[in-house]
């Protein structure tokens, strides 16, 4: 019975991991106004895995939050982002909500 109940509590645990929502965050170059935030913000948001999308002029920062349990390559975004006439410099992949990451960006 313990040996049951710990596998339904790992199974449990590893479903809602692998169904967590993840924010991506681009690092991107060129973006000078509020112009271009809002092209890259509208292509974004086209897409049906967005759930959400921050952009942050002033930090170059382009967060685009994943609807749960779907997923999205860097290359993808690096592509929509390059196509838009911007360089991607980084790409990294996180837990944190958009909420979170405006928060804290908007802290600094």
């Amino acid at each position: 019975m313990k040996k049951l109940l710990l596998v339904s509590i790992f199974i449990a645990l590893f479903s809602n991991a692998a169904m967590a929502t993840q924010t991506i965050k681009a690092k991107v170059n060129g973006m000078v106004c509020a112009f271009c935030a809002q092209g890259i913000e509208k292509k974004m948001r086209k897409l049906s895995q967005t759930q959400d999308v921050y952009v942050n002029l002033k930090k170059r920062m382009v967060a685009v939050e994943l609807k749960e349990g779907e997923t999205l390559s860097n290359k993808e975004v690096t592509e929509i982002i390059n196509d838009a006439g911007y360089d991607v410099v980084s790409i990294e992949v996180s837990d944190e909500s958009i909420a979170q990451v405006k928060s804290v960006l908007e802290a600094r």
